[in-house]
């Protein structure tokens, strides 16, 4: 029997609980999440603003630079006729000047690059291979950058690139240039390695080319890494996490077709300590390690828009005499594999210290810092604006004298 209380008794009063800490501690990280939002409005509209200032700048610069390009080539179709070799030198500095401001979105950007290693200079005049390893897009447009002051390497140099790049704006200018585009996958692959072979035959010598940028890895190290590892494990071959295991198909057809050879079948390289050898052919590989710092590489949209902090990107560079390089298949894949495991250990390290190892035989790792030149940078952008107009005045008077 339950008691019933009084009339005109009140009724004891609902206690409220105090809030518990869980949800008092939500609440404080959701003020602190809100302030820092509005604190970071200002920062995150101005990054806004400038990556479409930037994206609006590349859109003109490559409607100006590049039709300007195709138009000089197109003028200067008579010297190549006469003048097969100052066509191609002609034509090289205009493909090194586009390089140049592609390299220049980056270089405003804060995105620099640091060289390790082995100074390329000194084997800028003779021919070379760059073996280098694939993080993301923006791996091309660090090259672009840091090969801008190695003298005409640049205007001489044929890329190996994914047929992908084909279709993009700056495709029909690697197409006039001589450029390879590679279409990946087994299905394609001996194909791709027969047009590679025709291709060097009929382009590389008469164009006057020198170094040829090569990607062994055949993909992005994100795509390859879970395959290659899988492959590795299989066939009892090196684990790597930070570079996959690379292919040896086109640096085989490579050195097969540009490697000259002495009276006694070996190959006629350059050798480490005579670097002004004057022999002909390949004569050095260069062995090229990118690394981001963090392990966080840089694409190509972000090379354009600018929306990542400043960014230092380290390359490093050994340099090996193409007479140290066997050409035999097996033997050229085990020497392959073993610089792709150099280059693991290299960015280990890289990622634990922040810096390349010092090479052998010394104390202490030495850097450079690459610079571009703002004027130079001025120059070459104020041409290709200056080109664009006149070609578009040219055009429009002719459009006019014939309609």
């Amino acid at each position: 029997m339950t008691a019933t209380p009084r009339r005109g008794t009140p009724a004891p009063a609902l206690r409220s609980r105090p809030p518990s800490a869980p949800a008092e501690k939500d609440r404080t990280e959701s003020n602190v999440r809100m302030a820092m939002t509005l604190e970071e409005a200002p920062w995150l509209g101005w990054l806004l603003v400038k990556a479409l200032m930037r994206f609006a700048f590349m859109v003109a610069n490559n409607l100006v630079a590049i039709p300007s390009y195709i138009c000089y080539v197109i003028i200067l179709q008579p010297l190549r006729v006469l003048d097969s070799k100052r066509f191609w030198y002609i034509e090289g500095i205009m493909y090194k000047w586009l390089l140049g401001m592609v390299a220049s979105w980056g270089w405003y950007a804060g995105y620099t690059v640091m060289e390790w290693g082995e100074d390329i200079k000194a084997v800028s005049k003779d021919e070379a291979v760059m073996l280098v390893n694939h993080q993301a897009t923006g791996d091309v447009c660090t090259l672009m950058m840091c090969l801008q002051d190695k003298g005409l390497v640049v205007a001489q140099m044929m890329w190996l690139m994914d047929h992908i790049f084909k279709y993009t704006n700056f495709g029909i200018v690697s197409l006039v240039h001589g450029d390879f585009f590679i279409r990946q996958g087994r299905s394609y692959r001996d194909q791709q390695l027969l047009l590679l072979k025709k291709h060097l035959e009929n382009n590389y010598r008469s164009r006057d080319r020198k170094w040829i940028v090569l990607f062994p890895e055949g993909g992005f190290l994100r795509k390859r890494r879970e395959t290659s590892q899988a492959f590795a494990k299989k066939n009892n071959l090196p684990f790597l996490t930070n570079v996959t295991l690379p292919r040896s198909g086109a640096t085989k057809i490579i050195l097969n077709a540009l490697v000259a050879q002495q009276k006694n079948g070996s190959p006629a390289g350059g050798d480490a300590k005579e670097l002004d050898s004057k022999s002909k052919g390949l004569q050095w590989i260069i062995d090229t390690t990118i690394a981001y710092p963090k392990a966080e590489p840089i694409d190509i949209q972000t090379w354009i828009l600018g929306y990542r902090k400043p960014t230092v990107t380290h390359v490093h560079y050994r340099i090996f005499p193409i007479k140290d390089v066997p050409l035999e298949t097996d033997d050229l894949t085990t020497w392959l594999y073993q610089r792709f495991v150099e280059k693991e250990d290299l960015l280990s390290y890289f990622y634990e210290t922040g810096a390349f190892p010092p090479s052998k035989g010394h104390k202490e790792a030495v850097s450079r810092e690459m610079t571009l030149s703002n004027m130079w940078i001025f120059l070459i952008q104020s041409f290709a604006f200056l080109s664009g107009y006149m070609w578009y005045n040219i055009i429009q008077y002719f459009y006019h004298c014939l309609f």
